[in-house]
């Protein structure tokens, strides 16, 4: 980044003295060159400052700008966005030798800092704003919510879990994050059919990890709703009597992740592939995979079964 930024003006150059104020109270402005030095330069004073190079043609800058947008809003001040349109206004993308869009540059002390290129997700631009606060951007109230909801279906507090992911959604409809969260609490109180509806909003192609755990978890639920499971006790019993009765323990991992006793369910399915892993063409491994999808790449117990599993097939 320039150390010595000299923003070009198009009318006559403004001294601090003539310069009218920056309102510092707009987290979002649109910028043009000849107020580019009170809402950027002399704002960058007070607040870090975004500089959102876009144009109209850019598909990515539609992307990128409502996240930014968002970040600056929850800031409470600390953030300021500055949306500059480089069809209309170029001559500030020029001096910065921009080369594609969408381009952002961080001012602080009318100095450009830092920047990037490109639509990077929510969660980067959060990562690129915390090294420029220094107490970070914070969670959004969609974000304090669901950690919350998180919390409380771990602990079993399904009808919490319930009222925080629906408030998280009533901050931001489009979470993908929440409605995963509330699908995977209506799965945990056994609804299917509200899981689904949970889900249905979301669109098909996101990659978000925690959207695809709940539909591998509605996928699940739909399977063991065909198996009757029964009672866990003659399942137990048939092993007990022959530890080699690799379809009761199988039944038997369904039960345990019926019942949300995940470790117990991931263990059983780890003892078969330790018994004899080609059983019924490989179905431990399979539904394994399964359970990780399901229970998410980033879930402790997953993250020592695979490791687990990987020294099961390749010792």
């Amino acid at each position: 980044m320039s150390s010595n930024f000299d923003p070009p003006q198009d009318g006559p150059q403004m001294t601090n003295a003539t310069m009218p104020p920056a309102d510092n109270a707009a987290s979002v402005v649109d910028v043009t060159t000849e107020n580019f030095m009170g809402e950027v330069i002399e704002a960058s004073q007070g607040c870090l400052v975004l500089l959102d190079l876009w144009a109209p043609w850019c598909g990515p800058c539609k992307q990128l700008t409502p996240v930014l947008e968002k970040l600056a809003l929850q800031s409470d001040g600390a953030v300021r966005l500055a949306k500059m349109n480089i069809d209309e206004h170029p001559a500030v993308a020029q001096q910065l030798q921009v080369q594609s869009i969408p381009a952002v540059f961080a001012f602080k002390g009318g100095q450009p800092v830092d920047g990037f290129m490109g639509a990077l997700p929510e969660s980067e631009v959060k990562k690129f704003l915390d090294k420029h606060l220094e107490d970070g951007l914070g969670p959004s109230p969609a974000e304090a919510l669901m950690e919350t909801a998180s919390e409380a279906l771990a602990a079993g507090q399904s009808d919490d879990a319930l009222e925080c992911y629906a408030a998280a959604l009533e901050h931001e409809p489009d979470n993908v994050g929440a409605m995963a969260g509330l699908a995977q609490t209506y799965l945990a109180l056994g609804d299917k059919d509200a899981a689904e509806a949970a889900l249905a909003p979301a669109p098909m192609h996101d990659n978000d990890p925690a959207l695809a755990a709940a539909r591998a978890a509605l996928a699940l639920a739909d399977k063991t709703a065909e198996v009757d499971l029964g009672d866990a006790a003659p399942l137990m019993a048939a092993l007990e009597a022959n530890a080699d009765d690799h379809q009761a323990r199988f039944d038997l991992a369904l039960a345990h992740h019926g019942a949300g006793r995940r470790a117990d369910a991931l263990e059983a399915l780890l003892e078969i592939v330790a018994r004899q892993r080609d059983w019924n063409e490989e179905a431990a491994r399979k539904q394994l995979v399964e359970l990780f999808d399901a229970y998410g790449a980033q879930d402790e117990l997953v993250i020592a079964a695979r490791k687990r599993l990987s020294s099961l097939l390749f010792s």
